[in-house]
């Protein structure tokens, strides 16, 4: 994988682990959704995992994980959702494994 900060780069480091595009961020039972913001360059500037509520969560700097809507989080820092992407959610000895 090349170490450079594209939106194709960083969609082929979550494929793989698993992930695959899909065409909307909506809860969906047996997977986990992810969502890559980037500028208008599209250049990566965040990404946001969906939790089992439907909301999604994201961490920021130093600070403590936040839960938030998938959009609020839109604007000049973090840029705007440009890829969402899922992945069965994976099991091992009945607990969830995240990346």
């Amino acid at each position: 994988m090349p170490r450079i900060e594209t939106l194709d780069v960083f969609v082929q480091a979550f494929a793989t682990l698993g992930y695959a595009a899909c065409s909307d961020d909506a809860l969906e039972a047996g997977f986990e959704k992810l969502a890559l913001f980037a500028d208008d360059l599209h250049v990566p500037k965040h990404a946001a995992r969906q939790l089992p509520t439907g909301r999604w969560t994201s961490k920021l700097g130093t600070l403590e994980d936040i839960e938030h809507a998938l959009h609020d989080l839109a604007g000049v820092e973090h840029g705007s959702v440009v890829v969402v992407m899922k992945r069965p959610v994976p099991q091992t000895n009945g607990d969830q494994t995240r990346p």
